[in-house]
């Protein structure tokens, strides 16, 4: 890809949830296209083995961790100023930081009727409410910039619900469920990216989803069975299948393209 048309040579990047499952994978396609990148997440998250290893090949001059409540605005602001200082006003934002609830999570779950406002509560703060807060603090830096590309990071399960057979073979009592927090607060952040858009797009700033379908990730094997039959192309989503995408809307190539909504999921949602 160097010297081809999606480089970032130059641009600087923030990832909020960097730490997590995805953050490293963001992280990484934007370095290798040539981005300096801050890596922000929660105060008791620790960088795993993947965004380690992005440190130890590029550097401190190319990869900043740092950490922020996505629900502190306080926090937000501080590590917007370190953004600055370190490398420069950022000029792509990727909103990755989210609450999910994979089936293997202990702690057990809920029956639908038993689920505690709490919990639904603590999901939207986080993936609607948090993403927002972030949006506002990185994007008042954008705007005074004059250009920028925010790329919130939305799911599937923000145009369907989830089919609870994929997840009948779990022994769980009660059954598992995924959480009904999950795809209301993302598809509330598709909503969210169209208000952004249209007002920030004539301050130079374009705001997307990247809705991706479901990622391979050490999945149990009936659960890949039956996701997958559900898939017109028959698989499920590898990371390398994301980065494209993420890279197209992060550069100039997308030069034209707001308020929009990408779904990167094999089909799933055309049937």
């Amino acid at each position: 890809m160097r010297g081809g048309p999606f480089r970032l040579d130059g641009a600087v990047a923030v990832v909020t949830g960097a730490f997590g499952k995805l953050g490293p994978m963001w992280a990484g396609a934007l370095l290798d296209a040539g981005a300096c990148v801050m890596g922000l997440d929660h105060p008791d998250q620790k960088p795993g083995e993947v965004f380690l290893a992005l440190q130890k090949r590029y550097g401190a001059e190319r990869l900043l961790p740092a950490t922020a409540d996505v629900r502190n605005r306080a926090e937000l602001e501080q590590a917007c100023d370190l953004c600055q200082k370190t490398f420069d006003v950022p000029s792509i934002l990727v909103n990755n930081a989210g609450i999910d609830q994979p089936p293997d999570q202990p702690g057990g779950g809920y029956r639908l009727e038993d689920i505690p406002l709490e919990v639904n509560r603590q999901v939207f703060e986080v993936n609607t409410l948090g993403l927002f807060l972030v949006s506002q603090v990185f994007g008042r830096a954008m705007v005074k910039a004059g250009r920028g590309s925010i790329i919130n990071i939305g799911s599937l399960y923000a145009s369907v619900a989830p089919d609870s057979r994929f997840y009948d073979h779990i022994p769980s009592d009660p059954p598992f469920l995924k959480p009904p927090a999950y795809g209301a607060s993302k598809a509330a952040v598709v909503n969210l990216t169209r208000y952004l858009a249209t007002l920030w797009a004539s301050k130079g700033i374009r705001v997307n989803t990247l809705s991706p379908g479901g990622v391979l990730g050490g999945q149990d094997d009936d659960f890949k069975r039956k996701f997958c039959a559900r898939v017109p192309m028959g698989r499920m989503a590898t990371e390398e299948d994301l980065r494209g995408p993420l890279l197209f809307l992060a550069s100039d190539q997308s030069s034209y393209v707001t308020g929009t909504e990408l779904v990167v999921d094999g089909g799933f949602t055309a049937w």
